[in-house]
């Protein structure tokens, strides 16, 4: 009876965590769908010139990422411990050395934007529409980035309903004003970003106010041990922002073994990994809300609840994207009419959605312990789960595949490279619980 009370505890705080942050998780990526909708109206170039941002949006979001990750991480762990005052501060490290980090890459970009361009292959009639949206983009994502430093502390004090509406109304303020600033205003592609800037902007004002009145951000840095501390945030936040890159190099290098199968198989791919997107939204979620409720718990030294937690999350991550899987399955040849009116596309989405959709649940799983493993301050395990699912697991067997069966035998691959590596990514994780018991009972001895 005392094991089904906890167990239902655990999946009550971990729903009161997650729903806020999966409401947010799909405001967001409704906003970026209807900007490039809106975009997309003005024509080849405005879309090409947004197209050319992608990379670097990547690099970016890159570091934000792996700053939150360890303002998460260490924030939760320092009040497991009680340990509040030194929390407060560390939230007012993580907005000041994170908006210093970020602006000083967005200044390089601006400076370096003509190589840059040079290097992706843009055409020289495309430079002038670059650089007129350049500023208003470059600003756009600074302040991002500034706002997603306010949401990770948010969440690193047990917070997500806070992060989760403030992405909702930004996300829907965003697609308000795109309309406005892009046509009514007849700003072009400069207005998109403009309209990002300014929904971001109503966001801070919004969310620094609240941080600092519940003192959670605090600026007396110098009563911080700053070597200790940076020191603390660079050995998470360096391997996570390395895993974060490796997604869009994967991702990179499959579209270029799925190019060799013509212009349909490139769009039926494409379309399958948006729909992708969706399917792992809840998975999404999960990483985001799971983080600051093991930090406290390995804060508290308490191993056995973490275990319990990520166990509970692990099996309805593996039923859930089961029955996902499913649907797309038995509606595969509706959603690929759906999306497409090009009969051999239709085929390739149709053949994509009976296999790929399967393994969601070994990707679900193999993302959440990336997660779980860098809560744990495990980020070399981490980096270590992230690499072999891509680079040993995914990549190397959507080759096999497509040695014995072409296109469909690449999709394969990747439905096994995915169950792999979710099997992988858990055994990763036992192991570094393990280790995490075997240091505990060392200190507890000592």
């Amino acid at each position: 009876m005392s094991n089904t009370s906890q167990n239902a505890s655990l999946s009550r705080q971990l729903y009161i965590m997650t729903w806020p942050m999966l409401f947010g998780v799909l405001s967001l990526m409704t906003f970026q769908l209807a900007d490039s909708a809106f975009i997309g109206q003005l024509g080849r170039d405005p879309l090409a010139a947004l197209g050319f941002t992608l990379p670097m949006q990547q690099l970016i979001i890159g570091l934000q990422v792996g700053l939150g990750i360890a303002t998460t991480a260490i924030i939760s762990r320092t009040l497991g411990v009680g340990d509040e005052l030194r929390a407060f501060r560390l939230g007012g490290l993580v907005i000041a050395v994170g908006s210093a980090l970020v602006f000083v890459l967005c200044v390089s970009l601006w400076l370096l934007q003509s190589p840059i361009m040079t290097a992706l292959g843009a055409e020289d009639t495309l430079l002038p529409l670059v650089r007129s949206y350049w500023v208003p983009w470059l600003f756009s994502a600074w302040i991002g980035a500034f706002l997603y430093f306010g949401y990770s502390i948010c969440r690193s004090h047990g917070d997500t309903k806070l992060p989760g509406y403030m992405m909702v109304a930004t996300s829907l303020a965003n697609i308000a004003l795109d309309p406005l600033y892009i046509f009514v205003f007849d700003w072009g592609l400069p207005g998109a970003a403009w309209a990002t800037v300014t929904s971001f902007g109503i966001g801070c004002l919004f969310i620094y106010p609240k941080l600092l009145k519940r003192g959670w951000a605090r600026f007396d840095l110098r009563e911080l041990a700053l070597g200790r501390a940076l020191k603390q945030l660079n050995n998470i936040m360096a391997p996570a922002m390395v895993s974060q890159l490796m997604p869009p190099t994967s991702a990179m290098l499959a579209t270029a073994m799925v190019a060799g199968y013509g212009s349909a198989a490139v769009a039926a791919w494409g379309l399958g990994t948006r729909l992708e997107f969706f399917s792992i939204v809840v998975v999404l979620a999960l990483t985001m809300s799971m983080p600051p409720m093991i930090g406290r718990m390995l804060g508290a030294g308490d191993i056995e609840q973490i275990r319990k937690l990520v166990r509970l999350a692990v099996r309805f991550v593996v039923v859930w994207q089961l029955a996902i899987g499913l649907i797309w399955l038995t509606a595969s040849g509706l959603v690929a009419e759906l999306f497409t009116s090009d009969r051999e596309v239709q085929d390739i989405l149709g053949g994509y959605l009976l296999r790929v959709p399967l393994s969601y649940s070994g990707l679900g799983v193999c993302m959440l312990m990336v997660s779980i493993c860098n809560a744990l301050g495990l980020a070399m395990r981490a980096l270590l789960v992230s690499t072999l699912r891509l680079f040993l697991c995914f990549l190397p067997l959507l080759w096999l595949g497509s040695q014995f069966n072409g296109i469909y035998g690449l999709m394969s691959g990747a439905l096994v490279g995915n169950l792999f590596a979710g099997i992988m990514a858990y055994s990763s994780y036992r192991t570094g619980m393990k280790q995490l018991r075997t240091d505990e009972r060392v200190s507890d001895k000592a």
